[in-house]
């Protein structure tokens, strides 16, 4: 008895053997699922980010504002509170960089670890320069920030 061939396996059996790697690389590309890139990352790491950012700007302008009225001290600013925001604006700047260097084709493992040494090294840089400048304020000799001059930041 014979087997049938079908129309698909007789045009493979008839190409060479050029049309038949182009053949075997149009398959793979259909069978190759290629991932989104993470909008959806970039977007909540910038909305936690603002949100977190905004909730910290507001908790630091209320001790200053307590400082000026009533006296409270400035520092530590070590609280739950302030330490919460900051770590959420923290974790969302990490989300956007992660989420943005995968756009552009970095693996996710890469983009993560690259977007973590750089939120890390920042803002800790910031938070050591917002403690800096509460200890000026509280001292009474605040001075203007110049962003031009690193070796204040160091």
């Amino acid at each position: 008895m014979v087997n049938p061939i079908s129309i698909s396996q007789l045009a493979i059996a008839s190409l060479s053997s050029v049309d038949t790697e182009i053949y075997e690389n149009l398959v793979l590309q259909q069978i190759i699922y290629y991932n989104q890139p993470p909008y959806f990352l970039v977007f909540i790491g910038l909305i936690i980010g603002i949100l977190s950012g905004i909730t910290f700007v507001k908790q630091i302008e209320f001790r200053l504002y307590d400082w000026k009225l009533n006296g409270f001290p400035l520092l530590p600013l070590g609280t739950v509170q302030i330490i919460l925001s900051y770590i959420g604006t923290m974790l969302g700047i990490i989300l956007f960089i992660g989420g943005s260097l995968q756009v552009f084709g970095f693996t996710s493992g890469i983009a993560i670890i690259s977007a973590l040494s750089i939120s890390l090294l920042t803002c800790g840089a910031i938070w050591v320069q917002i403690e800096r400048l509460m200890v000026q304020v509280e001292n009474g000799n605040f001075k203007v920030v110049e962003f031009d001059n690193f070796d204040q930041f160091f």
